[in-house]
């Protein structure tokens, strides 16, 4: 489990004062990121090496609401994994008391820059592997 704090931005929030529920997708993206970093990727040098890893599927449940300036937890977890596909779960939280406003899950392939599924080559395969094993051991809670 990968976690990355941040704060609401008041941009993000909507007229009734709480954060617009698009932002908490924006918030998944950056939990995706954070764990291909946490795993040696850097998602630039994945899309120059000719691999994409578009979103085929999206869900989030919302909990409780988020508001301007509250604190927040993303925590991002590898649910599978193999050569072709990366599924990912996702628990947003507030910090100041560990409410749960939001979960979700997505679901990425791996695609060639002409948009045909393709199978990660084994340094990235490999690099992913390492960590979702590790993850796999610990089993943190967030």
């Amino acid at each position: 489990m990968i976690s990355i704090e941040d704060r609401v931005r008041f941009v993000e929030t909507d007229l009734m004062g709480v954060v617009h529920h698009a932002n908490y997708l924006r918030w998944f993206e950056m939990g995706r990121i954070a764990y291909l970093r946490a795993a040696g990727i850097d998602l630039n040098d994945l899309m120059a090496a000719g691999i994409m890893f578009p979103i085929v599927a999206v869900e989030c449940q919302y909990k409780n609401s988020a508001k301007f300036d509250d604190e927040y937890l993303i925590c991002t977890t590898l649910s599978e994994f193999n050569r072709a596909k990366l599924v990912f779960s996702y628990k947003v939280l507030r910090k100041k008391d560990n409410l749960l406003l939001a979960e979700g899950t997505s679901r990425n392939v791996f695609t060639n820059l002409q948009g045909r599924i393709t199978r990660l080559n084994n340094e990235y395969y490999q690099k992913i592997d390492a960590l979702y094993r590790q993850e796999t051991k610990e089993k943190k809670e967030c």
